[in-house]
């Protein structure tokens, strides 16, 4: 602080001395405030987030379980995962930016713990066999009746009542009952599954989740939670509707292979190019195939679209060898004839289209190409947590139990009783 006494030279050090504490003091205060607001930006995108502030705990398991938990963490949800005592999330590739909770769900305190989580948690996703969660004491009667406002999903193959409902199964066995294994594959062969992606993922964990939604916006009016029985048979099923109901329309009628939507027509496959790879084919339209038979060098009188597909098909096989899928990509991008390349899933994320809208990113654990989360929302977008190191198992055990209100001392205990497991390499 200056004198008004000092003299000008005294004034014009002390001016100097004001200067470079003012200099010093700004600096700090602007590196202060830039590292609030770093903290804060990271805060309001997560508060901006679709389903900020929803609880869920699921219980683990494997694929659509932890894919309809994943949806619901993408989307903003606190995602806790109730994990075996002698559990790994070594083999959850869906696990990222869950917490771990690693407690015995047979031990009555186990329970206990289980069921104190759970009155003040929005949704509970269980994905055991029909009467396991009863047998531990865990089921809906006993949790809705401490929590009315639970969510209780419950994700099978077979669903909780029915012939099959205790039996074993994997998404081959739910999609052959749903009625849509018998649809997939070429006529000269056998009914082939899609990998586990239809019965699993789509009829299972993203209907499960769309179920779970669906019950969440209904609390919101009543109050009240309730049971969400999403089984894969009835949710693959339910994706192939406009199958079931348009099968006597044109397009269908012929036996499996046979027909334009099932890779019977020409203008509907999939063509290997010159250097292996391959090209897709989806041009339905005649205004549509009129361009692809251009990009060809065909007329539409050489090749008539609804006449001669096995002869087509022989035809278009020969002419798509001729180049390679990069040339064809230069032939046929930016047209409307319905022509992509077919992409691996290690080539994907490069794409000029896929890399122009980022729509992957890198995984944390094995440094491949993931998908981003979707749908995009305007306001409230979806993060994907891939991009976030996978969780160890019983990561979070304690600050999960402080954070239902159990003390230090009974921690200790439950541990040493062996009714919860805790990592201590992150505590």
């Amino acid at each position: 602080m200056c004198c008004s006494g000092s003299s000008s030279s005294s004034s014009s050090s002390s001016n100097n001395s004001n200067n470079s504490c003012s200099s010093s003091v700004g600096t700090s205060v602007v590196l202060a405030v830039s590292a609030f607001m770093g903290r804060y930006n990271i805060c309001v995108k997560r508060a901006l987030m679709a389903l900020r502030g929803l609880h869920v705990v699921e219980m683990a398991g494997l694929a659509p379980a932890p894919f309809c938990g994943m949806i619901l963490a993408d989307f903003g949800a606190t995602v806790m995962r109730v994990d075996k005592i002698q559990g790994d999330l070594e083999f959850d590739c869906l696990a990222n930016g869950k917490k771990s909770l690693a407690v015995d769900a047979k031990h009555p305190k186990g329970v206990e713990i289980i069921r104190r989580i759970c009155k003040k948690s929005d949704v509970l996703i269980e994905p055991f066999r029909k009467g396991v969660m009863e047998k531990l004491g865990l089921g809906p009667d006993i949790l809705l009746e401490d929590n009315p406002r639970l969510v209780y999903a419950r994700l099978t193959g077979f669903g909780q009542y029915g012939k099959y409902s205790n039996m074993a199964g994997h998404d081959i066995n739910f999609i052959a009952v749903s009625g849509l294994l018998s649809i997939l594959g070429r006529k000269t062969e056998k009914p082939t599954a899609p990998v586990n992606l239809l019965g699993d993922f789509a009829g299972g964990g993203l209907l499960c989740a769309l179920g779970i939604m669906m019950a969440l916006f209904e609390r919101s009016t009543s109050g009240c939670g309730q049971v969400v029985d999403a089984n894969m048979v009835e949710g693959s099923a339910y994706l192939g509707s406009w199958i079931f109901r348009s099968q006597k329309h044109p397009y269908w009628g012929k036996p499996r292979g046979e027909n334009i939507l099932d890779i019977g027509s020409h203008f509907y496959d999939t063509y290997e190019t010159k250097d292996g790879k391959f090209m897709a084919v989806g041009a339905l339209e005649p205004q549509f195939y009129s361009k692809l038979l251009h990009g060809l060098g065909f007329s539409d009188e050489e090749v008539p679209q609804m006449e001669n597909f096995e002869a087509h098909q022989e035809l278009f096989t020969k002419r798509f060898k001729e180049h390679t899928q990069q040339e064809w990509c230069e032939i046929f991008d930016g047209t409307d004839a319905c022509v992509t390349p077919v992409l691996s899933m290690n080539d994907v994320s490069r794409h000029p289209h896929n890399a122009e809208r980022n729509s992957f990113v890198t995984y944390a654990d094995d440094d491949v190409p993931v998908p981003a989360a979707a749908p995009r929302l305007s306001r409230t977008p979806p993060s994907t947590k891939a991009t976030e190191p996978r969780s160890q198992h019983g990561q979070h055990t304690v600050e999960i139990l402080i954070d239902n209100d159990y003390t230090v001392q009974e921690i200790q205990q439950l541990e040493r009783e062996g009714v919860i497991a805790i990592n201590r390499s992150k505590l």
